[in-house]
């Protein structure tokens, strides 16, 4: 059993640390060594924590923050505390965990997608249009569809890599769910090229906005 302490956690991460593994996430700026099914394992054994979760967060250490985020409740932790964690996580895996599996659930989800959109850092803005995919797939009403798109259009092409993912991705979304914006959606698709040679696994669908629309779509027809 995995003491359920800081210190507890910690050694029993330290027991997990591979170098191999360290090495393939370092790649991807992930700073741990931690296999992420073990890790989970870990979180799982712990159950939800929040106040372990606080401690282990206030390490700083990889490995331990997502553990946190694992152990975490959404409805915990107040509009200000998302915030601050958001920003102090640089880490990519740190920050996709922690605006999935808390900030969308949370119920200040939508302040925080307005005021990261409009943040000039590009993590922050990226963790915005994360929201907005969600928000585009979810819950659109009040969304500006079209000049999301204008955006996209007009600043995708040259955004910083997290954010083009993110952005690329509310592109992709809008084009999925919303029949009379497709093709515009897939026309600055195809004419930025964003992600067009990405390498993608066989039996996994390209991120390439165009095939990713028109195979979503295709999936969804053929389903009726």
């Amino acid at each position: 059993m995995v003491e359920a302490t800081v210190a507890g956690v910690r050694a029993e991460l330290a027991e997990l640390e591979d170098p191999k593994a360290r090495a393939i996430n370092e790649r991807h700026g992930d700073d741990h060594g931690v296999n992420l099914t073990k890790l989970r394992g870990i979180a799982k054994e712990l159950k939800k924590n929040d106040d372990l979760a606080a401690e282990l967060w206030a390490t700083g250490d990889t490995a331990a923050r997502l553990v946190a985020i694992l152990i975490m409740r959404p409805r915990s932790w107040d509009e200000a505390e998302l915030d601050g964690m958001l920003r102090e996580s640089r880490v990519p895996k740190v920050h996709g965990w922690l605006v999935n599996y808390i900030v969308k659930k949370s119920k200040h989800a939508e302040a925080l997608r307005t005021t990261w959109m409009a943040d000039s850092d590009p993590v922050l803005a990226s963790a915005g249009w994360a929201l907005t995919s969600e928000r585009v797939a979810k819950d659109p009403e009040g969304l500006d569809l079209p000049g999301l798109l204008d955006v996209i259009d007009a600043e995708m092409k040259e955004a910083p890599e997290r954010l083009q993912w993110a952005m690329n991705e509310t592109l992709a979304s809008i084009g999925i769910e919303n029949p009379e914006l497709r093709d515009r959606a897939l026309e600055i698709g195809e004419r930025l090229e964003v992600l067009k040679d990405y390498p993608t696994p066989p039996n996994c669908t390209s991120p390439f906005a165009p095939i990713w629309i028109t195979e979503i779509v295709r999936r969804r027809t053929e389903g009726k």
